[in-house]
């Protein structure tokens, strides 16, 4: 047969994190997907239609997904016209994503796939699909959540490889407790400490817990914790200006962190409050 270009539907919108949605339609014949730089997922939202892919024979039904990673081609038989939505995106939004969740960025690839079942990849796809025909009235960002919500659900469950997670390098944790420690007095916001860290805020979470054993919140208020008992302990300062300069919201609140933190060992320093 023959080799027919696709049909675009509709002229493809701009993307948004670099991911783009087209309607995919072909006519009965063979179809061709040419190698290109960029990952792609094809999702079946037509009528079922039958073809062969050399000596196999397949039966496409809506929700069938194939996945083409960057630089792969594709070309099969098709008996008659299909619809699919057909999403691009570019590595470098997987790199991001990867790196978001802990993951090494630099080597995260994803594995082809042909013709299987994933509802999640489906229902992303098609709203997707149907923000693009609507104008996208859910706006950029929107449309950005759905492409990363995407990104991550390959890489938990089509990647490559087992790409490790690690903690954060040696070097650049002592610098964001070092800041900390020079800073309780501060707010300490996650966004500020991720600036501190270079890294995303999502990327600080999941490495910080993993190098310290604590989420970022859970340790700073120990460090307040910790400054806090020592101070009272030299009983040189009221209780109130130490709560302050520990970065609690005011005494009350270093009352309750002390006990919660320090347990016990809390009811000495808790009567130097009264």
């Amino acid at each position: 047969m023959q080799a027919h270009p696709p049909v675009i539907s509709t002229a493809p919108t701009p993307p948004v994190a670099g991911l783009r949605v087209e309607r995919f339609i072909t006519r009965p014949g063979t179809v061709a997907l040419e190698a290109v730089a960029e990952h792609r997922i094809k999702v079946h939202t037509g009528a079922p239609v039958t073809g062969s892919c050399g000596a196999d024979r397949f039966r496409y039904a809506h929700g069938d997904v194939d996945l083409l990673p960057a630089g792969s081609a594709d070309a099969w038989e098709e008996d008659r016209s299909s619809t699919s939505v057909l999403l691009h995106f570019p590595p470098a939004l997987l790199q991001r994503s990867a790196e978001d969740i802990g993951l090494d960025g630099a080597h995260a690839g994803l594995a082809a796939r042909h013709q299987f079942r994933d509802p999640q990849i489906g229902h992303i796809a098609w709203a997707l699909d149907a923000d693009r025909r609507a104008g996208r009235p859910g706006g950029t960002l929107y449309a950005e959540s759905l492409a990363l919500a995407l990104t991550a659900h390959l890489l938990a469950r089509h990647r490559t490889s087992q790409t490790p997670i690690h903690g954060l390098p040696r070097p650049q944790l002592r610098r964001l407790v070092d800041y900390v420690d020079a800073h309780l007095d501060q707010d300490l916001s996650l966004t500020r400490l991720a600036g501190v860290a270079g890294i995303s805020a999502s990327h600080l979470k999941t490495q910080f817990k993993r190098a310290t054993g604590l989420p970022v919140h859970a340790y700073v208020v120990r460090r307040r914790v910790e400054r806090a008992a020592a101070l009272l302990r030299r009983r040189e300062l009221p209780a109130a200006r130490i709560a302050l300069e520990t970065g609690f919201s005011h005494q009350s609140h270093m009352v309750r962190c002390l006990r919660r933190v320090l347990g016990a060992a809390a009811q000495p320093l808790l009567r130097r409050t009264s």
